[in-house]
């Protein structure tokens, strides 16, 4: 019957885990969107949203740390809730990029419009497919779907990459243009951080599945 009641106490964290992954999703979709449309209404829901995410980063911690010290669990179990631990950070540190990106938005409403040479869009959908496709892994338990989330984090870096050249460029050529280059710099390089988070996410659950540690490895084995 103890055991029960744990597993029980298990499906309930990973709910809550899972309703929390929604939130953090959320907030990335609207900082993209505010920033594309200068949707200052989005800017003010992705600030509000964080105190949401910050709720339930606490109540996920307590709660966890809780069956550690009571339940002393083992094999899966400990790397379960070991992993929800590390998934909880990012997602939290992901709903705080987000309002980091919904911030620069506010700067950029100042300012004249500028057509930047970056395709924001393309980056945005690229970091939130990520973010779904990892916590379909977390859902799923699936080791597989999780190594895909990472090899997807290369695409990221390569838009990263692209846009830092492209909007130092613009810089040089055209100084006017620069508060409005540096906004687009820091937007893309907080897109593929919330990446980075969805990477860290996938090689969380690869532990939990496998018990692999596979954080600084290129590639993993497949099961």
């Amino acid at each position: 019957m103890p055991r029960i009641h744990f597993q029980q106490q298990l499906a309930e964290l990973k709910d809550k885990l899972l309703a929390m992954a929604a939130l953090s999703q959320q907030a990335v979709v609207s900082a993209v969107d505010a920033y594309l449309q200068r949707d200052e209404g989005l800017c003010d829901y992705v600030r509000q949203n964080e105190t949401a995410i910050n709720t339930a980063e606490r109540e996920l911690d307590e709660m966890a740390y809780a069956l550690l010290s009571r339940e002393q669990p083992m094999a899966i179990d400990l790397r379960f809730l070991l992993a929800v631990i590390k998934i909880n950070g990012d997602l939290e540190r992901i709903g705080d990029q987000s309002v980091g990106i919904a911030r620069r938005t506010r700067d950029t409403l100042r300012v004249e419009r500028v057509e930047l040479p970056v395709d924001f869009a393309t980056m945005g959908e690229c970091t939130t497919r990520m973010i779904r496709s990892a916590i379909q892994s977390l859902l799923e338990g699936d080791a597989r779907l999780a190594d895909h989330v990472r090899a997807m984090d290369d695409e990221v870096d390569r838009l990263n990459r692209r846009a830092h050249a492209d909007l130092l460029d613009l810089i040089q050529k055209d100084p006017a243009h620069t508060q409005q280059a540096m906004n687009g710099l820091f937007v893309a390089r907080s897109l593929e951080r919330i990446a980075d988070h969805a990477s860290n996410i996938a090689t969380d659950v690869i532990f939990w599945i496998r018990g692999a540690d596979v954080r600084h490895q290129l590639s993993v084995a497949m099961d």
